[in-house]
């Protein structure tokens, strides 16, 4: 039976898909879909909002709406069965997989004395993406490269493999406020940007800053190539697309 009451709704929009309402949902009533937070079904939101303060975006409010009344059997059967499949048992940690504390095990053995003997590749400075100046005389022709924050501590050859010969923009999605696209819309569209290479981690919210370039990219109007590649937590490169 549908009834007006009050009911959480969700910006995809504002969703960076740090998974932090899901985990906060003790009803199950929010499930990560496609890297975004989504009311999974009406019957399972009591409409008391645990999930609300922990969303760092604001993605997440209350409307007053037609919906189905909240169901507590059929929550209690939904968390039945998640249990069952070890959706909720077999994993400790439910927040956000960036926040997850884990420990990566990696080869001991003795570096070379060329591994040693590292050299940074950056070719600019500032490298974050919210101190660039839009502007810049070194984005004149540059091969671009939009980096997740973390990336360049999990993959241990980001200076050779990815920032050498580029001009580097750093930031993360999860932590800086707002949306990146429309600075990175500015540069391409008023500089000669050759190309655009993404590095993201693996995780979920870690997508908010491949979005961002991907919206760039479509709303500079020019016919620019978009690399992606996803790295692992543990240093390995998952996709390269």
């Amino acid at each position: 039976m549908n009834v007006i009451r009050r009911i959480i709704q969700i910006d995809e929009e504002k969703c960076n898909g740090c998974g932090a309402c899901a985990a906060a949902c003790h009803e199950g009533a929010i499930g990560m879909v496609d890297g975004k937070a989504k009311l999974l079904r009406d019957n399972y939101c009591d409409g008391l909002g645990d999930c609300l303060p922990t969303c760092p975006t604001g993605a997440i409010s209350f409307v007053e709406r037609e919906a189905a009344a909240y169901d507590e059997k059929a929550v209690q059967e939904h968390m039945r069965k998640q249990n069952e499949q070890g959706h909720l048992s077999a994993a400790p940690h439910k927040g956000c997989p960036s926040s997850r504390t884990q420990r990566l095990q990696h080869s001991q053995e003795a570096a070379s004395p060329a591994q040693t003997q590292a050299v940074s590749r950056l070719g600019q400075w500032p490298c974050q993406i919210r101190l660039a100046p839009v502007n810049a005389p070194y984005f004149d022709g540059a091969k671009l490269l939009i980096a997740a924050d973390c990336s360049a501590y999990a993959y241990a050859r980001m200076h050779e493999d990815f920032i050498r010969g580029k001009i580097t923009l750093i930031g993360c999605p999860k932590l800086d406020e707002g949306d990146y696209s429309e600075k990175l819309t500015a540069i391409l569209a008023q500089n000669d940007i050759r190309s655009v290479t993404v590095v993201r981690m693996a995780v979920p919210c870690c997508g908010g800053i491949q979005r961002a370039a991907e919206r760039a990219v479509s709303a500079s109007g020019k016919p620019l190539s978009l690399h992606t590649v996803i790295v692992g937590t543990d240093g390995t490169l998952l996709r390269q697309a």
